[in-house]
């Protein structure tokens, strides 16, 4: 069995310390053990950051897009067995696996133009012989903490921009399906990159502190949950760090009484159970205006849910595989049993269900709740797992104050074919992520990527724009080389022009 370390430096390291199992989902067994960072790794990690960054904060900006050129194709030349590691780790399914890593490419190839969103602006003349301009210039040595659900996108957000704005980088992937995460750190570092520009340290709160307590990490960037997003942001914050720190989600869809149902239909199957449901985008709330729209629609989604095809995520031609962990399966588990005595309807019900061959694996059946009320647990919080709730309402607004008074506000989509409702929809929600008629309303890699509320914590969304702003400060410049020869008075006035 395979010991998994650090990548400090461009090398392996062992913390020698405490180590964590890391299991296949689909077979409930141990396959990697994993080193565990303690504090003198992720100073090691720090340190080395710390010593490459005065080199490549001075590389043209060229040359670093011309690294990040050769990673892209890298991971496209690596794309099957990336998606083999994490289908083997997380349990999604290899096509699911394979998607994942394309938007993650994205990114890259958006970090590839950093001559482009790097450039600063220029005014002459702003003065007397006085011009003026802005400069973007990188922070240090910056850190990223990423989730198990996406082990090569989210990191894919942070690292490629970071580093080709100039920064050095520190990853903290999730302890519990680390391998691809790893091995395409080790692919930017075969494109070219030096060595101490991107470090990866495993571990979990022990790391995690370290990391927000240095005072050489001057900016934390996370996904995950929300109590743990607030917790960083909090202590980050505090020691004067730049944070961005992606919480959790309850993601509604409104199905209007005018929606193309079919593709309504389509659409939510893919949203909700997509990944077994385990995503920060899923959409976990289907609210139908009107009875006529939700029995219609409890109708079509029945058998289909029924139908899924469900097993280990390493098998081609699957919809679904299993849960990350024993754990994450019970909690899902522990949602379903509180619905059922909170009185909402059970229409299909995905306990008890096991694949032949993999009955030890971490296996939940689409589950499909119907009336349900904002009351309850399964409607207020983020289940993460493969559970659709459909609540009723009678009209638009009422829909819209349903999403507008949840606490979490990350993505929400509207099916419609009235344009107006759809207009007054994406103007007043109260959502960072609005779709009509698209269910996972992820923006493409040059906008960027956040919700509103208690979804994101910090000024700054993920990667895009607002990724290169937040990697980087501008620096105001103003500079005047007055004409020989010319004495000039003192001003004692403010000046002006």
């Amino acid at each position: 069995m395979a010991t998994i370390k650090h990548l400090i430096h461009g090398e392996p390291v062992a913390s020698g310390g405490r180590t964590a199992e890391v299991f296949n989902p689909a077979t409930g067994q141990v396959i990697h053990q994993l080193e565990l960072a303690n504090r003198a790794t992720v100073q090691a990690a720090i340190d080395s950051a710390k010593a490459a960054f005065p080199a490549w904060r001075n590389t043209p900006p060229a040359k670093r897009a011309q690294v990040m050129f050769r990673f892209k194709q890298l991971l496209e030349q690596n794309e099957a067995r990336i998606a083999q590691m994490i289908s083997e780790e997380h349990g999604k399914t290899i096509e699911d696996a394979a998607g994942e890593l394309k938007r993650g490419i994205e990114n890259v190839e958006f970090a590839c133009a950093a001559p482009e969103i790097l450039k600063g602006e220029y005014s002459r003349n702003v003065g007397p012989n006085i011009d003026a301009w802005s400069d973007f210039q990188p922070l240090g040595v910056v850190a990223g903490i990423t989730p198990f659900n996406f082990p090569a996108m989210v990191p894919l957000w942070m690292y490629p921009l970071a580093i080709v704005c100039g920064n050095a980088f520190i990853l903290k992937p999730s302890e519990r399906d680390p391998s691809s995460t790893l091995y395409i750190a080790q692919l930017l570092h075969e494109a070219g990159l030096p060595k101490g520009i991107l470090n990866v340290v495993h571990g979990d709160k022990e790391a995690v502190d370290a990391l927000i307590e240095a005072p050489e990490v001057k900016a934390l960037s996370f996904v995950g949950s929300t109590p743990i997003a607030e917790y960083i942001y909090a202590e980050g914050t505090k020691r004067g760090k730049r944070v961005q720190a992606l919480g959790g989600a309850k993601n509604h869809a409104v199905l209007m009484p005018d929606a193309e149902l079919d593709n309504a239909v389509n659409a939510l199957m893919g949203a909700a159970y997509g990944s077994c449901g385990e995503r920060c985008m899923a959409i976990s709330v289907a609210v139908c205006v009107g009875d006529q729209v939700a029995d219609a629609l409890i109708a079509k989604l029945e058998p289909q849910i029924k139908a899924l095809k469900i097993g280990a995520g390493t098998q081609c031609g699957l919809d679904m595989g299993p849960l990350v962990t024993a754990a994450a399966r019970d909690k899902v588990l522990g949602y379903i049993d509180d619905g059922v005595a909170a009185g909402a309807e059970l229409v299909v019900d995905g306990r008890g269900f096991s694949v032949a061959g993999n009955e030890n694996g971490y296996f939940v059946g689409g589950t499909l709740f119907d009336r349900v009320t904002p009351q309850m647990r399964i409607y207020q919080e983020e289940i993460f797992g493969p559970v659709l709730c459909v609540v009723r309402v009678q009209s638009l607004e009422e829909a819209m104050q349903l999403i507008n008074d949840h606490e979490y506000g990350n993505g929400t989509c509207i099916f419609t074919r009235d344009g107006e409702a759809a207009r007054l929809f994406c103007d007043e929600i109260e959502v960072g992520m609005v779709g009509v008629n698209v269910p996972l309303p992820v923006p493409v890699s040059y906008h960027s990527f956040g919700g509103w509320k208690r979804s994101l914590f910090g000024d700054l969304h993920a990667y895009g724009p607002d990724g290169v702003r937040f990697y980087t400060r501008r620096k105001a410049i103003t500079q005047r080389w007055p004409q020989r020869k010319s004495h000039e008075a003192s001003q004692f006035a403010f000046p002006s022009l």
